[in-house]
């Protein structure tokens, strides 16, 4: 049988809410790699919220962390680590200039966090368990490093205002999208570098491992993941993907995340691969 690289987003592809991961699955991915195939996690968290991942389906591979704006390897110290950053400067002034319309807003500089106020209802989206560092106050105060990304919540009906306002003044030197998360918060914003996105962080890995590019399949949920679905030779998204996925993708799954989507394609994958 050919060897597949299987690239994996977490959020709404695997992971159902924020940590939950089934035993079926971990067993199934840990047959997969026995066969030979390899796989990678891509997803836009941070390394200390995606590593229990990694372990639980015992990965020997890089991962890609941050959408491709940082991809390391956890066993390996001389890998070439990727870590593509923001000014802290462009951040401060984003900060600064929209705060009539910041509800609260955090950066990471790797592991570490830098909180504008303590806030329990975001508590879920800073992924606190692993980090190196929280340091709370305003980021003209704290931020002294470049962070990997900015996230904002926005107060309620502000989230195109500061999107306008980051667009306007800073287009071609950073991103911006805004998250949909169906009510959850009022507005989420992402702050990131051009050069970081899945895609080529995934190029960037299966080159590494070997894969060219008619070997790799990717399969994901969420407008950040387009890039990789769009370099895989194979794209999958779940059955509830963004549109803006759903209309690049080769395979739109019949299934959720929560119905295990992931482990029943690659089943029949592998099935369908070892007949012929």
């Amino acid at each position: 049988m050919e060897k597949y690289l299987f690239a994996l987003d977490l959020d709404g592809t695997i992971l159902y809410d924020f940590d939950s991961l089934s035993e079926t699955l971990c067993e199934f991915m840990q047959k997969i790699q026995e066969l030979g195939h390899k796989i990678v996690i891509a997803t836009g968290r941070p390394y200390r919220s995606s590593k229990f991942v990694y372990d639980r389906f015992k990965l020997d591979t890089p991962i890609i962390n941050y959408n491709g704006g940082l991809i390391t390897h956890p066993q390996k110290k001389d890998f070439n680590t990727v870590n593509y950053t923001v000014s802290k400067e462009v951040i401060i002034d984003i900060f600064e200039n929209n705060i009539q319309h910041i509800r609260n807003a955090f950066s990471e500089v790797l592991d570490a966090i830098y909180l504008y106020r303590e806030e329990k209802d975001i508590e879920p989206l800073l992924h606190v368990h692993g980090s190196t560092d929280i340091v709370v106050g305003n980021l003209k105060d704290t931020l002294k490093s470049d962070p990997n990304g900015f996230i904002i919540i926005g107060k309620r009906g502000r989230g195109n205002l500061i999107k306008d306002y980051i667009d306007n003044k800073f287009k071609g030197e950073v991103c911006c999208r805004i998250w949909d998360l169906k009510g959850e918060f009022d507005s989420i914003l992402e702050i990131y570098t051009p050069e970081s996105n899945k895609g080529k962080g995934l190029k960037y890995v299966a080159n590494y491992l070997g894969f060219d590019r008619n070997h790799v399949v990717a399969i994901g949920d969420g407008h950040n993941d387009i890039e990789m679905i769009e370099y895989a030779k194979l794209g999958v998204c779940v059955r509830n993907a963004h549109p803006d996925l759903i209309k690049v993708a080769d395979i739109v799954l019949d299934y959720t995340s929560s119905e295990n989507a992931v482990y029943r394609f690659l089943s029949n994958f592998l099935i369908n691969k070892a007949k012929k």
